[in-house]
């Protein structure tokens, strides 16, 4: 495959490399220069020829600073020749340095004409040069987009993270890893991609549909789960119940009034027999009839009742395998996303928060760190503070480290200030709190902007 044309700091580099050959050369020439002027110094030979002498008043004049020429000679010019030899390697390192950033920016060019000419296997090629001479988050976002036209959706994921995990707010990798992880069949994640891109934009039109067709996609998984869940329990009763009832008509005969009358002798005459019989037989009571009713509706309640009994295992099951999942996130964004899975429970929540080291909040947020999740995440420290006051106590004190988070609680506001205020009275400085803690929370009622 034809390669872009080298630049000119390829040619540049050439240059640089006959410099220094001819460097090398000229110092072996001068050592061996170095070596005769030592045996005539040894000898006592006079070192420098008339034509180096100059008079003033009959004398040769020596350079300042030195007893002879020949320590002039013998300590200017190595430190010439080493300052200069030094300045030289340090330019044609530099520029071989630079040589490899234009070529890693032409082979990325490169990748992108190939792609217009939808030559994605040879764009894959020129993005993978570029990223082995310069790693950049754009090569990786774009060789994922060409992975993509090649359906390598495994590859395309594993790029658009690697181009994240040099930036995470870009928002061209989200997006792309997001259509990756819709064909992977990972819809949850692909949905929590395109939810953080538009939240990243939330003007950009192809975002905010590619974020509506995530969310119908996996309302649609959860519908067919739940629905095909309940079916089958639906199933299950229906089959209990008809048992139950071929059960029962066998138990149950139809028992009316007239059956009783008639087993029953009574002694009194006929004439008096037949019109009370033949009112009895009037209104006859299907006594049979009226359990089987009562039977149904029964059925119904308890299936009502086992319909929210299996909704309610359905969502404790879901907590449960949502817990399993809990682990620590390196980012901003993973953070937000499991943050916002776990929102109603504050035990999961705090169980995440324990999962990230205290020290690590300022490199995981950056300049990520938004008001409603400082809230949060305060709200979620009171919860396990009387349990674990030092860890507690620790969270707070490095969340006043991340980045701008002055900013953030200039930005609070009433309600959050009020809440905050709370927070700190009654939980963080109740009298319940040993002292140490207490002068540790008290101090840092200003960074908070709480006043007592």
């Amino acid at each position: 495959m034809a390669r872009a044309p080298t630049k000119h700091g390829r040619d540049e580099a050439v240059d640089f490399q006959g410099v220094l050959s001819d460097l090398q050369d000229w110092e072996l020439s001068f050592k061996g220069k170095d070596k005769k002027v030592k045996a005539q110094a040894s000898h006592k030979e006079p070192l420098v020829s008339s034509s180096k002498k100059t008079e003033t008043d009959g004398k040769d004049r020596k350079p300042a600073g030195h007893s002879s020429t020949k320590d002039y000679l013998s300590s200017s010019m190595p430190y010439e020749y080493s300052r200069n030899y030094d300045s030289i390697t340090r330019l044609s390192t530099s520029s071989i340095s630079e040589d490899s950033f234009a070529d890693a920016a032409s082979e990325k060019e490169s990748g992108n004409e190939y792609f217009k000419q939808k030559k994605f296997k040879e764009a894959i090629d020129c993005y993978s040069r570029s990223i082995a001479l310069s790693p950049t988050a754009v090569a990786y976002a774009n060789r994922a987009m060409a992975y993509l036209k090649v359906k390598r959706f495994q590859d395309a994921e594993d790029d658009c993270s690697e181009a994240l995990n040099m930036d995470d707010r870009y928002i061209k990798a989200y997006s792309r890893r997001a259509t990756a992880r819709k064909e992977l069949g990972k819809l949850k994640e692909c949905l929590e991609d395109a939810e953080f891109a538009l939240r990243l934009e939330p003007q950009n039109q192809e975002i905010k549909k590619q974020y509506s067709e995530a969310k119908s996609l996996y309302e649609k998984l959860i519908l067919h789960k739940t629905s095909t869940a309940l079916g089958n329990t639906i199933e299950k009763m229906q089959k209990v119940e008809k048992t139950d009832a071929k059960v029962n008509s066998h138990k149950v005969q139809p028992v009316t009034r007239t059956n009783t009358i008639q087993k029953t002798e009574v002694p009194v005459s006929q004439d008096y027999i037949k019109p009370v019989t033949s009112s009895i037989q009037k209104t006859e009571v299907p006594v049979a009839q009226d359990y089987t009713k009562r039977k149904q509706v029964a059925s119904k309640q308890e299936l009502w009742e086992s319909v929210q009994e299996l909704a309610s295992r359905v969502a404790s099951k879901v907590m449960v395998e949502t817990a399993k999942d809990i682990s620590p996130p390196t980012s901003a964004y993973q953070f937000e996303v499991s943050w916002r899975r776990l929102s109603g429970d504050h035990a999961l929540q705090a169980r995440l928060l324990k999962t990230i080291s205290p020290e690590a909040l300022p490199q995981i947020f950056k300049n990520a760190l938004t008001v409603p999740v400082l809230v949060d995440i305060v709200k979620c420290i009171a919860s396990f503070f009387s349990e674990e006051m030092d860890l507690a106590v620790s969270f707070l004190e490095n969340l006043t480290k991340v980045p701008r988070f002055s900013i953030l609680v200039m930005c609070l506001t009433s309600t959050d200030k009020a809440d905050l205020v709370k927070i700190w009275n009654e939980v963080f400085s109740s009298k319940a709190t040993p002292l140490e803690y207490a002068e540790k929370l008290d101090s840092m009622r200003s960074k908070y902007c709480i006043k007592k």
